[in-house]
């Protein structure tokens, strides 16, 4: 016990040692298991200890922003000011520049103003796979690797979250369980945790991760890596490729140009579909047919039978003196009608 404060009924009062992340740094090099950690900027130069031993244990150290605040109703000048003082702060004290952005507390900005930064190997303010995806934001592939809410301890402080150790083993398992096995049975998944040491830091709570740890680590082909590692071999194995054809990035003109004659002669529905402000779950066949296919059908009877009077009949006049959209003859081709 030599260095300690004195202890009042066997329980060390002590409350800036930050007791829960040295339980967990040893949890994790007892595994052998690397992990990423997400540094508010201003809470690692108060952390001098914590960083050094954070840098010898092989940890990657994320950015997590510069101050614990809601950015939700900042502006934008003040987001992307905010976001380059905790850059300069974060390679004073780590020695380098942080590689991964997770803000957490973002705005619908964040992301634009990752990608416009240019720094960052991936970014994290995402839920919305079990694999890292690119984006693309002004030509340039841009690594995401989601992150979860769900597979996190942040539910022991929250309404209806998990109550004991137990509860956040089962989920966890459960979760590893269901990636497992849709990986073996095809495409490799990943699996994220997210962890807090004021949380998961507690002894009741820590056993649990323990557990998890030996768990995973009893299966096969089971990777256990930080993030910077997983968006590495992304780069390698999956490197961006920019799409051949992005209907939801196009100017109107363009699009219009493009996808005006899929409804003979009617460019009309390419026009309306355009101003549904088409997203990339437009970006596909399917979506972008719901996007025209529902133009279409909330369009008045008279648009509508103007559409079906201008397709022509099969191998018709209009086909004889090569009148057809290239879609249509495309069609007519391929059906053999024009024989």
């Amino acid at each position: 016990m030599a260095g300690h404060a004195p202890l009042e009924h066997g329980v060390d009062i002590r409350v800036r040692r930050a007791r829960g992340f040295w339980r967990l740094l040893r949890i994790f090099e007892e595994a052998k298991s690397p992990a990423t950690v997400y540094g508010v900027a201003t809470a690692l130069e108060r952390s001098p200890e914590q960083v050094a031993a954070m840098l010898k244990a092989g940890w990657e150290i994320a950015t997590h922003g510069l101050k614990w605040i809601e950015y939700k109703d900042a502006s934008e000048e003040l987001e992307r000011a905010h976001l380059a003082e905790a850059i300069r702060i974060h390679t004073e004290v780590t020695g380098e520049r942080p590689r991964g952005y997770y803000l957490g507390r973002a705005s619908m900005n964040t992301i634009r103003l990752g990608c416009e930064e240019g720094g960052f190997d991936y970014l994290s303010d995402s839920y919305a796979d079990d694999l890292p995806y690119w984006i693309e934001h002004k030509g340039l592939g841009q690594l995401v690797i989601p992150y979860t809410l769900d597979c996190n301890d942040m539910r022991f402080a929250a309404p209806q979250g998990f109550n004991s150790g137990d509860q956040f083993y089962a989920y966890l398992k459960d979760s590893f369980d269901m990636l497992y096995a849709e990986g073996k049975a095809g495409r490799a998944k990943m699996m994220s945790v997210g962890l807090h040491c004021r949380l998961v830091g507690r002894p009741g709570r820590a056993a649990a991760l323990k557990r998890f740890l030996d768990y995973i680590k009893s299966h096969k082909k089971v990777w256990v890596a930080r993030r910077i590692d997983i968006a590495r071999h992304w780069m390698e194995k999956h490197p961006y490729k920019p799409p051949a054809l992005v209907p939801s990035s196009m100017a109107k003109p363009d699009f219009v140009a493009k996808f005006g004659g899929v409804f003979e002669h009617s460019p009309w529905v390419a026009e309306r579909a355009y101003e549904l402000e088409l997203g990339p779950a437009f970006d596909s066949a399917e979506g972008l047919h719901g996007a025209m296919i529902r133009c279409f059908r909330k369009a008045s009877q008279a648009k509508r039978l103007g559409v079906l009077v201008a397709h022509p009949d099969l191998a018709g006049k209009l086909a004889a003196a090569k009148r057809l959209t290239a879609e249509s003859a495309a069609e007519q081709a391929g059906a053999a009608s024009t024989r």
